[in-house]
């Protein structure tokens, strides 16, 4: 490998020489996957660059709140030398939970004691002290990698919408559900899984919406009932952010005209006739426009052949549903186990890809499968009385 950095003479097919950056390892998406490895090879000792679509890190909010679990999320950020820094983010009274009924009856509640093993953060926090712990020339910004292809002895050159290019001797494709590295390993894509999202938000909850606050409660709230439902949280800025949830067709979000808010608004609520007016509110009092998200994942057991110079980290390797919570937690995971696998194998980067993919293919299945139980069971037959009873099984098993 070269220092991270150097560039390389190509020769174009019209026999001009031009210089194109070479890297020795290019992490293709500024996620929290991709950055947790960059941190992890940099703690190591070992110079990466990341590549990443925004135009900086401060152009747009990057979501709610995460639940981050023990054995993944946690032992990630252990690996980053970041848990006491992570321990300091940490808001109080996120792990508590309640289950709710479409007429309002709060079905279950348990609060945040402080004991349990999947403390909630900010999900912007969290990057930005995954941010703030690599040197400020690591993430280059405004980098929409449009493909990727093969060299010579396992080196790869990614082309970016901006018409630059670079080589590298080791491409990691931590660029989420649409991944464009993907294809280098993998001719999978992801399929609609049925569930289909209308996001909302009702900002300083306590003060303007006091009825949708107290419904909610401090952390998660879970709202289900005929093959759909409401899932939200309050968030650290005093907002709630909701999940409104349909088991449809996928065609059904091309039907509604986002563009007129109102016209939005009355169309989702036709699928909620019936529910509590207080559950309705959580649509109809929404302080900006609802956006729609399809729910898709990856096959189940995803996997790909050890192809040299390159591998798959966290949506990009195993895109799942939302219903596990393990999404951004594997994805911190992956990131730290190879960056570990990298640092073991000094100068044998093909051992080490053998190695991390060895793991990441069962522990990702494992999560698949929990993840699309979770979907059958919160949006099948009797979804509430299902819950609760693996609740009554398993207590915390979700927060």
């Amino acid at each position: 490998m070269t220092d991270a950095g150097t560039t390389r003479s190509v020769t174009t097919r019209s026999a001009t020489t031009q210089p194109v950056p070479h890297h020795p390892i290019a992490i293709i998406g500024g996620g929290l996957g991709g950055l947790t490895l960059a941190r992890v090879l940099h703690v190591g000792g070992i110079e990466a660059v990341v590549f990443d679509l925004e135009a900086s890190a401060k152009i747009r909010t990057q979501g709610g709140m995460l639940d981050i679990h023990e054995d993944s999320g946690q032992a990630a950020l252990r690996a980053a030398g970041l848990y006491d820094e992570f321990r300091t983010l940490i808001r109080p009274g996120g792990e508590a939970m309640r289950l709710v009924d479409p007429q309002g009856t709060v079905r279950l509640a348990e609060e945040d004691d402080g004991t349990g093993g999947r403390p909630e953060v900010d999900r912007g926090q969290l990057r930005d002290l995954l941010l703030d712990s690599l040197p400020a020339d690591t993430v280059r910004w405004g980098k929409r990698a449009t493909g990727a292809r093969a060299l010579d002895h396992g080196r790869h050159e990614v082309a970016f919408a901006d018409g630059t290019t670079i080589t590298t001797d080791l491409l990691v494709g931590a660029d989420g559900a649409w991944s464009r590295v993907r294809p280098l390993v993998s001719d999978a894509l992801p399929a609609y899984t049925g569930i289909s999202f209308v996001e909302t938000d009702l900002h300083e909850a306590a003060t303007r919406h006091p009825a949708a606050a107290a419904l909610i409660g401090t952390g998660f709230f879970i709202c289900l009932g005929d093959h759909k439902g409401f899932l939200a949280h309050s968030e650290a800025d005093g907002s709630v952010h909701v999940y409104t949830a349909l088991r449809t067709a996928e065609t059904l979000l091309d039907s509604i005209d986002f563009a007129d808010t109102e016209a939005a608004k009355k169309e989702i609520l036709t699928h909620f006739e019936g529910w509590h007016e207080d559950l309705r509110a959580l649509i109809a009092d929404a302080d900006e426009p609802p956006v729609p998200r399809r729910i898709h994942a990856l096959p189940v057991g995803h996997r790909w052949d050890r192809r040299a110079g390159v591998t798959l980290l966290g949506d990009a390797a195993h895109l799942m549903s939302p219903f596990a919570g393990e999404g951004a937690n594997l994805a911190m995971f992956d990131g730290a186990e190879l960056g570990r696998a990298i640092a073991a194998h000094p100068g044998a980067t093909e051992s080490a890809l053998t190695a991390y993919e060895q793991e990441l293919f069962p522990r990702s299945e494992a999560s698949a499968v929990e993840s699309a139980g979770s979907l059958e069971l919160m949006f099948g037959d009797n979804a509430l009385d299902g819950l609760l009873d693996q609740f009554a099984s398993h207590p915390h098993a979700d927060n």
